[in-house]
């Protein structure tokens, strides 16, 4: 199942957009617990995935650029996971970048796996120290999540096995709407 997080930062220069579709050590509420990405969490997937796609909305029928075509670049370093991706002349590609200019995007955000081991929970804290990136999306309205403020008012304490248990949720949510 993929899970999905939202980040902020996004520049436009030219036909390209580029910023942070995520930041490592900032802790992020996700249902009722929090969570953290690690430095490091997205170097196996940088170095082993063939092919990493840039998305609109997480929409699989809407592709700004991929790893495997050079159209979409990306690295770790100190800050996060740095993208820059060459927009494409195309409808979609030109109403990104106008959005972009007027600076009417939601943000950033990127669809993951987690493999085995990967994840660290410690009460309600959840350290991703190696994820599975699958694609980064820019976000044209709402991010990904923008619901957990409703979720976290009805919050009671659980186990770290019922926070997996509404992570799970969360994800087949996600599989039966796309």
């Amino acid at each position: 199942m993929i899970e999905k997080r939202t980040a902020t930062e996004v520049r436009a220069e030219g036909r390209k957009l580029s910023g942070y579709a995520a930041t490592f050590g900032q802790e992020t509420r996700i249902l009722d617990f929090n969570e953290t990405i690690a430095p490091g969490a997205f170097s196996a997937s940088l170095s082993g995935q063939p092919d990493i796609l840039a998305l609109v909305d997480h929409d699989p029928g809407k592709v700004l650029g991929r790893t495997k075509s050079g159209t979409l670049r990306l690295s770790e370093d100190a800050r996060g996971l740095r993208f820059e991706i060459e927009i494409p002349d195309t409808s979609l590609g030109r109403d990104i970048l106008a959005m972009a200019v007027r600076s009417d995007l939601g943000g950033m955000s990127f669809g993951f796996t987690v493999p085995e081991g990967g994840d660290e929970w410690r009460g309600d804290k959840r350290t991703l120290r190696s994820v599975v990136l699958h694609e980064i999306s820019v976000v044209q309205s709402f991010p990904a999540y923008g619901g957990t403020s409703i979720q976290a008012r009805a919050r009671q304490h659980r186990t770290d096995a019922d926070r997996r248990l509404a992570v799970l949720e969360l994800e087949a949510a996600h599989v039966a709407l796309s």
